[in-house]
């Protein structure tokens, strides 16, 4: 059961997750992992905090209607196998034959002391140590994996799809009240260190995509109020936005706030209806994203860091000057490089698990 306004939103979240990235790398308001900010406050930086609370929760979303639709087209066998391909092959062995240069230069671009660090370890330690910090964004893959793995066991205890029809019959304020559970799980089931892997929230979205929001008749119901709730949304958002600027956006006490929450799922309902109406289509630019948005989003870091690195450090032009050539790097580089790639017959399945050479 193909839809393409799901497919346009995986990639459109893709390529907003590329332009976050270059948003990411120079802010100012202390959010490790990036390069560093130019001032403070940088007024710029309100778009991190109009984006970030809900872009990944849709892709989590839009992951378990996918997944949702290939269980009843294949096997659970097959199912699985297909996920340890596109997620796992890439998520863990494109680490260290890829992502390791990405780690390299994230490193060499952390500062003199993540520098000395690497200038003091064996070989085989910098190795590692630049192919774990090389993961970035593949953190998706890994989650993604692990909630795929529920799904074979939810297709056998939900065998005659008595759950999933109930859960078909929700209404809007039910729709809207599961902002609720979206906020407790917040609070749950998040890593230490590496906050990224928030097993609580974004597996409440998954399952949420998988049982409620695979009906036909649930994404109707939201492309009928597209409009106003896509207003409501971005009100929201700016409302937020304006609330939290200044604090770091990915501290627990931000993501875990109920304004926090209430807006990422506002928006995560506003997108999936708005999509419904305005973008479900298909053309030559649709397909070949939906076809290649995995090889961008696993591909875009390098040419997104390596350009912020030099043009901060070694140049004086003025930022935003700095910006739109980090984020033309991010969107050109990484066309040409998705291109090349996918011609490399070792490479092409080792980090974008592709099996055989797609035109």
């Amino acid at each position: 059961m193909r839809k393409p306004f799901l497919d346009n939103i995986r990639w459109a979240v893709v390529l907003l997750v590329i332009f976050y990235h270059v948003f990411f790398e120079f802010n100012s308001v202390g959010v490790l992992g990036a390069i560093g900010g130019f001032t403070f406050p940088q007024y710029q930086d309100g778009i991190l905090y109009f984006i970030y609370p809900w872009f990944m929760i849709l892709l989590f979303l839009v992951s378990g209607i996918c997944s949702r639709y290939s269980m009843e087209k294949y096997s659970s066998k097959e199912f699985l196998k297909m996920r340890v391909r596109t997620l796992i092959v890439p998520g863990i062995l494109g680490v260290f034959v890829y992502q390791w240069i990405v780690g390299y230069i994230t490193t060499k671009a952390s500062g003199p002391d993540a520098q000395k660090v690497l200038e003091t370890v064996p070989l085989v330690a910098k190795y590692i140590i630049c192919s774990l910090g090389g993961i970035g964004p593949l953190w998706f893959a890994h989650l993604l994996m692990i909630l795929c793995l529920f799904v074979p066991l939810f297709k056998v205890i939900d065998k005659n799809n008595h759950f999933y029809e109930f859960c078909g019959k929700a209404n809007l304020i039910v729709l809207f009240a599961l902002a609720v559970p979206l906020w407790g799980c917040s609070y749950i089931l998040n890593t230490p260190v590496i906050t990224v892997y928030r097993f609580g929230i974004y597996g409440f979205a998954f399952f949420a995509g998988y049982f409620v929001f695979a009906h036909e008749q649930i994404q109707e119901k939201l492309e009928k109020i597209a409009c106003p709730l896509l207003i409501i949304a971005v009100l929201c958002g700016i409302g937020y936005s304006i609330y939290f600027f200044g604090q770091p956006y990915a501290d627990d006490k931000v993501l875990t706030h109920p304004l926090t929450n209430l807006y990422a799922w506002i928006m995560c309902l506003a997108v999936l209806g708005s999509a419904k109406k305005w973008f479900n289509f298909q053309n030559k630019f649709t397909v070949y994203m939906s076809q290649n948005s995995f090889g961008y989003y696993v591909l875009h870091m390098l040419w997104i860091i390596l350009p912020a690195y030099l043009l901060k450090n070694f140049t004086d032009l003025p930022v935003w000057c700095i910006y739109v050539l980090t984020g033309l790097s991010g969107f050109i580089m990484t066309s040409a490089e998705v291109f090349v790639m996918k011609r490399i017959p070792v490479l092409r399945y080792c980090v974008l698990g592709i099996k055989k050479k797609k035109e």
